[in-house]
């Protein structure tokens, strides 16, 4: 008498393998957006700090803050911030007359521009469900840049 696995035990071996690295992939995925958003959050809100380095003599923001690297500005961040959740998902605005700054971004990739994170000069740091992708800092209309909507 031979001992040993029949083939149809293999297969059902194999399949339930098959079955749950399946699962275990799936949890990969979003462990690794969860990731991204959190990198994402900690660099904006690294910009409070950075944004107060840039600021001049007269306790007025520079006007390319947004633009500006180094200890002149935020775009190392903005671009660190673009590198996680995706090119363009960041807004960036200073106050014409240097007193404010905002920026936000749309830190959930999986949930098409719903979940936006945004930082701003007054200290605030919050997430915000809105219904457009990154582009709920009040930034052209008002001329004190801050963060609008329902903070969570």
């Amino acid at each position: 008498m031979k001992k040993g696995f029949t083939l149809i035990e293999l297969l059902v071996v194999i399949a339930i393998i098959g079955i749950l690295s399946g699962i275990v992939l799936t949890s990969l995925g979003s462990a690794r957006n969860k990731a991204k958003t959190a990198a994402a959050q900690s660099q904006l809100s690294s910009m409070r700090a950075q944004a107060e380095i840039a600021v001049d003599s007269g306790s007025l923001y520079p006007q390319d803050l947004c633009s500006g690297v180094g200890t002149e500005g935020l775009a190392d961040l903005i671009n660190g911030v673009d590198s996680q959740v995706g090119p363009g998902a960041t807004e960036c605005a200073v106050a014409a007359d240097g007193l404010s700054w905002a920026v936000a971004a749309d830190v959930d990739p999986t949930a098409g521009g719903v979940s936006v994170f945004c930082v701003d000069s007054t200290g605030t740091a919050s997430t915000t469900v809105a219904n457009s992708a990154a582009g709920e800092v009040s930034l052209a209309t008002e001329a004190t840049p801050v963060c609008d909507g329902n903070a969570t």
